[in-house]
Parts: C-alpha cells; sequence; structure tokens
C-alpha cells in the first residue's frame, strides 16, 4: 500500500454492515496505537480506526487491515534524528473543518521539530463543533 488509508471517503458507523469480532479488532488496534510510538506516519489512520473500537464494522477492519499492510511494505520507515546545531524549536499545525462525516467535528493535530528533528506529534478529535474554518 502506497498510503496507510484512502484519500477519499471516511470512516463512518454504518448500522446496516457486519459486525466484527470486537477482540481481535481491539488486539490489532492495541498494537498499531504501540507502533505509532515510533511511526508518526500512521498515527492519524490508527487514530481515526480507534475511534470504532465499541462497534467494528466490515468496513473497518478492511481499514486497519490496509495499515497493516502499509506498514509491512515500510518496514524500514522510522525516525532518525541528526546531530544538528540549530536548537530552533518549529511547530506546524493543522485542522480539517467538519471532517467526520457523522458528527462534523473537526480534527486538529500538529509535529514538533528541534532543528531538523521531529519530536513530537499530536492529532485529536475535538470536543465540540466548529461554526467557522477560524474555530477549526
Amino acid at each position: 500500500m502506497a498510503t496507510p488509508m484512502p484519500t477519499t471517503g471516511k470512516l463512518q458507523s454504518n448500522t446496516r454492515e457486519k459486525s466484527v469480532d470486537k477482540k481481535i479488532y481491539r488486539s490489532m488496534m492495541g498494537n498499531l496505537l504501540f507502533l505509532t510510538a515510533t511511526r508518526p506516519d500512521i498515527a492519524f489512520s490508527v487514530g481515526c480506526c480507534a475511534r470504532f473500537q465499541a462497534e467494528p464494522k466490515d468496513s473497518h477492519l478492511k481499514a486497519v487491515k490496509r495499515i497493516i499492510r502499509y506498514v509491512n511494505g515500510t518496514l524500514y520507515y522510522g525516525l532518525s534524528y541528526s546531530k544538528d546545531t540549530n536548537n530552533s524549536l518549529v511547530a506546524y499545525s493543522y485542522a480539517d473543518w467538519a471532517g467526520c462525516v457523522e458528527d462534523r467535528k473537526s480534527t486538529s493535530g500538529g509535529c514538533f521539530y528541534v532543528g531538523q528533528n521531529l519530536v513530537d506529534w499530536h492529532n485529536k478529535k475535538q470536543n465540540s463543533r466548529s461554526l467557522s474554518t477560524c474555530e477549526a
């Protein structure tokens, strides 16, 4: 897989879909959540799939399997740190306005660099709905 998640379409809880075994789904998600400590490229995708642990459906399991196939094809990806003499702290942030199809809540995130070295990253679904792109 070239990407951990498709660039089009969003995951949603579809009650008409076939449910999958929660124990297996949660086990796969736990392993992927552990892996995000060293693989920031899958953090967003794993976070999206983690939202459906209460009632996982077939499409959610397919998304998790796609992430696993992506990881299998990119085993040699990871973080590397250089001896950079530049000690400046740089932060980047992003937000999608009403990105969740079901509740129209935004997801925001960001990453922090010291010099050229990535030292922290995060993404979080917002607690409330944004009424404008400025709020997102």
